[in-house]
């Protein structure tokens, strides 16, 4: 799924988030400019915003995952990170089997 929006909202908390688990600015940006996403709704800690989870393969061919939400401002739509990571073993394993039913 290719994600369509205008833009990113960075600031320290999110861009920190994402820096704790080794990832730049850049390399989630560009993750989230890919054209073969899942996206699904990330339910467990939705709290007052609706938030997305969107896994797929990094740059690197390492599998990953940012969980973003989606605000609009004025006319445009714009993807806020809220962390973003490497997948871990069983999540990578997990996410291999179901991208090959698909």
């Amino acid at each position: 799924m290719k994600l369509q929006f205008s833009g990113f909202e960075w600031n320290d908390g999110n861009l920190r988030h994402c820096q704790k688990h080794g990832l730049s600015r850049q390399q989630v940006e560009h993750f989230l400019q890919q054209d073969n996403l899942l996206v699904a709704p990330a339910l467990l800690h939705a709290q007052q915003e609706e938030r997305y989870l969107a896994v797929g393969r990094a740059r690197t061919g390492k599998p990953m995952l940012v969980v973003f939400t989606i605000r609009r401002v004025d006319e445009t739509i714009r993807i806020r990170p809220i962390s973003a990571r490497h997948m871990h073993e069983k999540e990578a394993r997990k996410y291999e089997e179901e991208s090959a039913e698909i």
